[in-house]
């Protein structure tokens, strides 16, 4: 070939390159710079993992198949452990359906919680609430004499998680030693087979699902003693265990599993029946965020853990949109990739 055909090539080869560089150089530079996970900001609850990491089901299963979501704005809320499910999930479904709008509401002058997104949904405030618990008699006694009533749809199980610091040398405790701290019968970790150091039991307030759900089942309904530490959220919890030495406190398990700041400890109803929250092998904190622990969704799903509940959507049946807005919310976590991203997020799916 000659050096005048050679031209044109050596010109389009030189044209190709250039704009490969610049692709590459506005991928990297689009955001102002790398956003790995785990690194930077202030708040110490991992971020739940990106939708878009989860692969799509190979057959059916998909949000675009979920058949009758209605068109309009409706208004939600409730409890604080469904905090992953609105940050990652919530998003793709809006994706899929650009007229099902979706908008957070937090309650006035009480703290977010599983009761006070069902009074709120009781008070036609909400269309439909998110839960950690189940509905109880008064609520659906509330219903009742409003001429409606209430509805639980299941969607996903979810684990209670025990955090303490990551420098105490105890590996697990059995449900009658967590109830006998939080009841101030057990006051030093020497008693559990730790080192002579206070033992500080850290709760949120009272009106939180997840703690009815604590006191319910570890404490046998018997209330929080007044000597209990209280923290408003789980970020400022935590934050307080990992500067106390003695410091323990319980949590959803996807807020605790993945934390680097704390230690989540293995649990059990027997002292040779301890089960771990994560998975094994253990991520130690000095691996930590480059790599996270991750849920034992096995042990969770099967019951051997012993601390485990179902989330649900609660839902109004009466005769306006929000029955349908709120069933169609329940059915697409309930399809195959609503039940990915629930588990990508350190809940485990039910189907």
């Amino acid at each position: 070939m000659s050096s005048k055909n050679e031209t044109p090539v050596l010109i389009a080869s030189l044209l190709v390159t250039a704009a490969l560089l610049g692709g590459g150089y506005w991928w990297f530079t689009r955001d102002g710079g790398l956003n790995l996970p785990g690194l930077g900001g202030s708040n110490p609850l991992p971020t739940a993992p990106a939708p878009s990491a989860v692969a799509p089901a190979s057959t059916g299963g998909q949000f675009n198949e979920v058949q009758n979501v209605p068109a309009g704005l409706f208004n939600y809320g409730g409890s604080t452990t469904w905090a992953p499910v609105r940050g990652a999930i919530d998003p793709m479904m809006q994706q899929a359906f650009p007229s099902f709008q979706l908008r957070y509401t937090d309650p006035i002058g009480t703290p977010a919680s599983s009761g006070s997104g069902i009074d709120m949904l009781l008070k036609k405030q909400l269309s439909f609430s998110q839960s950690s618990r189940s509905l109880n008699a008064d609520e659906q006694q509330a219903a009742q004499q409003q001429g409606f009533s209430l509805k639980e749809i299941p969607v996903a199980l979810e684990g209670l998680a025990i955090a303490v610091n990551t420098a105490l040398p105890v590996d697990g405790i059995t449900l009658t030693q967590l109830r006998d701290i939080y009841l101030g019968n057990l006051t030093n970790w020497n008693q559990v087979g730790g080192p002579d150091l206070p033992i500080v039991p850290v709760s949120r307030p009272s009106d939180g699902g997840t703690v009815e759900f604590f006191v319910s089942t570890v404490l046998g309904g018997t209330p929080l003693p007044g000597s209990i530490t209280i923290a408003n959220t789980t970020t400022e919890a935590l934050r307080l265990v990992d500067s106390t030495p003695g410091a323990i406190y319980y949590a959803s398990a996807p807020e605790v599993v993945g934390q680097c700041t704390v230690k989540p400890l293995a649990l059990g109803r027997q002292p040779g029946q301890l089960v771990r929250p994560y998975a094994e092998p253990y991520v130690s904190p000095e691996n930590c965020p480059a790599q996270r622990n991750q849920i034992n969704s096995t042990a969770l799903r099967s019951g051997e853990y012993p601390l485990t509940r179902r989330l649900f959507v609660i839902i109004r049946e009466d005769d306006t949109q929000d029955q349908p807005a709120g069933e169609a919310y329940a059915n697409l976590l309930l399809t195959q990739q609503g039940q990915q991203l629930l588990s990508a997020a350190g809940f485990v799916a039910i189907r």
